[in-house]
């Protein structure tokens, strides 16, 4: 009976061994199930085409990102394309609704844009080297689905000036180990303080690698900005020149005669 006894105990013990993650082996096993971290280190550029429900309206987007940190996201509306926000690697831009002229962002909107163009094309490959860190915080419910809850802290962001800390909360569905929602408090602005979420559906795969072809970000509790992915292209070849802050020089004056 005292053998039976023991063996049952040790059984039990490998069971819940077996069953314990730890953050690093949930960001391993994510990387696995979306197409491996060979795979995703040659890629060089995506592309992708959607559409975005923002107030009433249905507007086509296009979002290219590159491996040395160039973007550039802009919308198609009555006809017209819009830059709502470039990086070159250096300088960030947009064009003003309003005005309709493109304008380069401040010193510390750049700064921030280029401390995160560090995260294509996942921001947890190689997340160590970069000086991040990841911490397993349990388990919780979100979209119905039970998920891993991991902190997942990166490069402070500059905010009036000042380092502040820049994390972010991604859970993780325990049974495909793929993020379906990720949390971050918003740092300024009218929605300071306030939880921005953004919750992710329908992994698609494209050239190997599965990416969510549903996004939708909003404030949480709010009613948000669906986006659906409707075409990805990896590794396309890209016109450097879509990334430039479009310089234009006004005709000098004519000289009085």
């Amino acid at each position: 009976m005292k053998k039976i006894a023991t063996l049952v105990l040790f059984l039990i013990g490998t069971q819940i061994y077996t069953n314990a993650q730890t953050a690093e082996e949930i960001i391993k096993t994510y990387h696995e199930n979306i197409g491996g971290e060979e795979a995703l280190r040659k890629i060089k550029s995506v592309k992708m085409s959607a559409k975005v429900d923002a107030q009433g309206m249905t507007l086509p987007i296009e979002i290219v990102n590159m491996a040395d940190g160039r973007s550039r996201m802009q919308f198609e509306f009555q006809g017209k394309q819009m830059v709502q926000q470039a990086f070159d690697g250096e300088t960030s831009w947009g064009v003003n609704f309003m005005t309709q002229k493109a304008e380069k962002a401040d010193a510390e909107d750049t700064e921030n844009i280029k401390r995160e163009s560090k995260d294509f094309p996942d921001p947890f490959l190689d997340y160590a080297k970069k000086g991040y860190t990841i911490e397993l915080m349990g388990k919780d419910t979100m979209e119905g689905a039970e998920c891993f809850k991991i902190k997942f802290t990166k490069q402070p962001l500059l905010v009036d000036g000042k380092d502040v800390e820049n994390v972010q909360y991604y859970y993780f569905d325990t049974e495909n180990y793929v993020p379906i929602v990720t949390e971050t408090e918003i740092k300024s602005g009218q929605m300071k303080g306030s939880i921005s979420q953004t919750v992710y559906s329908d992994y698609q795969e494209v050239e190997g690698i599965y990416y969510p072809f549903s996004i939708n970000s909003k404030v949480k509790g709010g009613q948000g900005q669906p986006v659906t992915i409707e075409k990805i292209e990896v590794n396309i070849e890209v016109d450097d020149a879509i990334f430039k802050f479009p310089e234009t020089t006004e005709e000098a004056p004519a000289e009085a005669k």
